[in-house]
């Protein structure tokens, strides 16, 4: 036995991906650490708990930790329910953070800072694959590893304002009228959008969610007003599959948006880059630069960025990577995921081969390893982990062994030009499509009505495509 054999696997994050994988490891019988920034499980899927996921409990349990789980006598939730954020984190993360077997390989509060190998920079190669890694903590704690497996997400990052990458002008000074995805527009946050005019800006399902949550506030307070600001030219990519898609509640989310849209309850701007803001009277006022160069302003009371979110890799400076120059993927895995040629229906089945580095033994997994793609599923992580485990356990066989079974999508494209009307692109859809979330499983804030509208509905939220 090695060294490094002696040694744990450094799990990051305890959100979903990550304590699947502590489930994998406890089941392969490989020691293991979980380091949690936060204060509790699943901490990043707390702050978005007023959301619905839309994808049901039956796609968002991994099953080595239904084992786990059911060997403790947990009471699974209904397959078919839709949980809420706080009943994900409440009634499977936590209850899951908690066995016996699982707790105490579990540390919160554990923010790690850097990553890289035991007295040897990225330059030294000698003897790297037998040197174990250097997990240093944000209090200088340091911890050794024979491999690591990060799971930490993107939540923490999200993408700018600005339509190139960089954050527009006075992006930072008006902060004080910024929110990112997700605000609890309805709840917690009701006050700072009621009776206020907001403009959302991104094209995926978190400004869905966002906007069927304003127009549901309008029709309760006056003078509450929605604009919605994209890109492209058409909203066609947001408003996904309709009846096409195997997730009705997904499915119903475009149908809402749209019919408010038509209805005028939602104003749409289209081919809008938003380039500077510049707070005046106790409001925000939006220049917008458009394709031919001219620019106007558009003044707001609050500005939600639901432009998605890209992955931090400077924790790992020190490790060599191999990411693909264009999505901060993995370079095998980038192709299979690049949403200017893959829509959220098309993305295929893909383990510890395609997350390799040229820094063997660590993995990125989860929201994190599609780097800027918005095509992630929970379950599509969970295949992830029980395959790089797998691998971390020398069962190459079942580590290759990758199979996935997700949704139907009803969406062929991610590019919104294919179907300038709005229409689905492409009809049925084909068997074995991928599903997106953005977050977890797609969002939706409140169960879905599936059945013609005669009132102002409440909103729905997914990363797909978007």
């Amino acid at each position: 036995m090695s060294v490094l054999d002696e040694l744990p696997v450094v799990v990051i994050g305890a959100g979903p991906v990550g304590l699947a994988a502590a489930a994998h490891l406890h089941e392969r019988g490989l020691p293991f650490t979980v380091l949690e920034a936060g204060d509790a499980a699943g901490a990043a899927v707390r702050q978005w708990g007023h959301v619905r996921v839309f994808s049901p409990w039956r796609y968002d349990v991994d099953p080595a930790a239904r084992r786990l789980l059911d060997e403790s006598g947990w009471v699974a939730p209904a397959p078919d329910a839709l949980p809420t954020g706080a009943e994900l984190a409440a009634d499977y993360l936590q209850p899951l953070a908690e066995l016996p077997a699982i707790r105490p390989h579990v540390r919160y509060g554990a923010r790690v800072r850097a990553i890289s190998r035991l007295g040897l920079d990225r330059l030294r190669t000698a003897g790297r694959e037998s040197t174990p890694f250097l997990v240093r903590l944000a209090d200088g704690e340091e911890l050794l590893a024979r491999a690591v497996i990060d799971a930490s997400g993107t939540w923490g990052t999200p993408n700018v304002l600005g339509a190139s990458g960089l954050p527009a002008g006075g992006e930072q000074e008006a902060g004080a009228f910024l929110e990112h995805a997700l605000p609890d527009v309805l709840g917690a946050d009701r006050d700072r959008f009621a009776g206020r005019h907001t403009l959302v800006v991104g094209a995926g399902h978190s400004a869905a969610n966002t906007l069927l949550s304003l127009a549901e506030l309008a029709a309760a307070v006056p003078g509450t007003e929605a604009t919605w600001a994209i890109r492209t030219a058409s909203p066609a990519r947001t408003y996904g599959g309709g009846d096409a898609d195997a997730l009705p509640a997904r499915g119903a989310l475009g149908v809402r948006l749209r019919e408010h849209v038509d209805a005028g309850r939602i104003r749409l701007l289209t081919g809008f880059s938003v380039h500077a803001l510049t707070p005046a009277d106790g409001r925000v006022a939006v220049v917008v630069r458009h394709a031919d160069g001219t620019e106007e302003s558009l003044p707001v009371d609050r500005v939600v960025a639901a432009t998605g979110f890209r992955p931090d890799h400077s924790v790992a400076a020190e490790l060599r990577l191999d990411l693909d120059p264009v999505l901060g993927a993995t370079r095998a895995l980038a192709p299979l995921i690049d949403p200017n040629e893959h829509s959220c229906g098309t993305v295929p089945p893909h383990g510890v081969d395609e997350l390799s580095h040229p820094e063997t033994g660590y993995y990125v997994v989860g929201m994190k390893s599609y780097g800027r793609a918005p095509t992630f599923l929970m379950v599509t992580g969970y295949e992830q982990v029980r395959s790089v485990v797998a691998a971390l356990a020398g069962d190459w066989d079942a580590a290759r062994d990758v199979q996935l079974e997700l949704p139907e999508t009803g969406v062929c494209n991610s590019d919104p030009a294919d179907s300038a009307t709005g229409e689905s692109c492409c009809g049925p859809a084909p068997a074995a499509r991928g599903l997106a979330t953005g977050v977890a499983g797609g969002l939706l804030s409140a169960p879905p009505a599936l059945v013609t509208l005669d009132v102002v509905p409440s909103g729905a939220q997914a990363g797909c495509c978007g």
